[in-house]
């Protein structure tokens, strides 16, 4: 009887087993499938934002080298460019919803290689090919390296998903290891506002640190919220939970810091330096804040680690170099401002006397000192001779020109 039933029972175990064994490709298969899914959404995003902004930005252009008496708001150029920009944004927003935080977040550098792309296209002066190769080389190199980058991100991208559900969320945002980091950048924040009101320490790194730990708690709302809102979507109902709105508060508060701290940053520094710089702190606190919040790496093997750490530092070089090859503005005054007057002290102030920079830019009125300029750049000065009295009390003439020779 044994012998009999143990073949059964083997026959019977075998489809169990050979349907247990399928699950976990198949859930793999879905997990990768939604990965895919995240990362082309959030690719397409910043590529459609980065042709919206340069539309708008040209149409800006367009309108100040015009007689157009029209603003910006009435050209179908600026609102081709604003409903693209809110399509970017949909797209970028809904990428939350699929893929892991910490995967979505450094694919932002396909906005900076599709703005130098794009840069390079509509160049209106005409370069020789050997000119145009040497200028833009780094770029090229960039836009390579952040290509590659992006490549090793989405495929050693944390394979974590769970869904966004009111308990999940409560359940990440009472935890310990979430609580402790929020301390950490409390008081981090905190010392950084510090220097940068108090001490008027103006440094790009702590301005845009100040930027980076905001945007660490925009991402990690704006995933709840998108995950939120795509479980509502599928049937399950999730807005009529507080946690919702508090994530959604949270998210529109700390975009509204972040930025007023980047309209700060623009006013002091080169954008380039901003769009570098930026970058790397923001995409590092950002990971940082998913792997806490949301146990983005939990589970995965220390290969994917460190192809996915490769991939982030691939991409932080090529933004480094796409911005380094930025052309930085030089500035023009064609005028002498009313504050470069004679006797004036400005921040150029090295002199009283007002005389064009003889050099090669193209200031006026900056204020010079001229004691040390050769004798060819000195102005003339006239010798002034007092009255003299003659003997028979004829007067001379009050005053005469002497005459200047070279040796003079």
């Amino acid at each position: 009887m044994e012998g009999g039933n143990s073949p059964s029972v083997q026959l019977q175990q075998l489809p169990l087993a050979t349907a247990a064994v399928s699950v976990q490709p198949h859930t793999d298969s879905f997990s990768y499938k939604e990965n895919l899914i995240g990362a082309l959404l959030a690719i397409f995003g910043h590529l459609v934002s980065s042709i919206a902004l340069n539309l708008q930005k040209y149409s800006h252009i367009r309108l100040a080298g015009s007689k157009d008496p029209r603003a910006y708001f009435r050209t179908k150029t600026w609102w081709s460019g604003l409903v693209l920009l809110v399509l970017g944004e949909l797209g970028v927003f809904s990428s939350y919803a699929f893929a892991p935080l910490s995967l979505i977040v450094p694919l932002s550098a396909v906005s900076v290689v599709a703005s130098a792309i794009i840069g390079i296209i509509f160049i209106k002066e005409k370069w020789k090919p050997k000119e145009f190769l040497r200028r833009y080389v780094l770029s090229f190199v960039g836009c390579g390296l952040a290509v590659v980058g992006t490549y090793l991100l989405v495929t050693f991208g944390p394979n974590s998903h769970e869904k966004m559900t009111a308990e999940n969320i409560t359940r990440h945002l009472v935890s310990w290891p979430f609580l402790l980091y929020m301390l950490v950048e409390i008081i981090v924040f905190c010392l950084l506002l510090y220097f940068y009101k108090e001490r008027n320490a103006n440094y790009i790194v702590i301005i845009l640190l100040l930027v980076a730990l905001l945007g660490s708690m925009t991402v990690v709302t704006v995933k709840a919220v998108a995950g939120m809102v795509l479980l509502s979507i599928q049937g399950t109902l999730q807005l009529d939970s507080p946690i919702f709105y508090i994530m959604l508060v949270c998210m529109i508060a700390t975009a509204i810091y972040q930025a007023t701290f980047l309209a700060q940053a623009s006013q002091l520094y080169d954008s380039a330096q901003i769009s570098s710089i930026g970058y790397i702190l923001s995409t590092t606190a950002a990971i940082s804040a998913g792997a806490t919040f949301y146990l983005d790496f939990m589970g995965e093997d220390v290969l994917h680690i460190c192809m996915f750490a490769l991939g982030c530092l691939t991409a932080f070089l090529g933004v480094f170099l796409i911005t380094r090859n930025r052309k930085k503005p030089v500035p023009f005054e064609p005028y002498i401002s009313m504050d470069a007057m004679p006797g004036m002290q400005n921040m150029h102030d090295k002199g009283i006397a007002v005389q064009p920079e003889l050099k090669a830019s193209f200031s006026y009125g900056a204020l010079e000192n001229n004691d040390s300029m050769p004798e060819i750049y000195s102005p003339a000065t006239l010798p002034i001779v007092q009255e003299q009295h003659g003997p028979r009390g004829a007067s001379a003439p009050p005053y005469r020109v002497l005459e200047h020779s070279k040796k003079e």
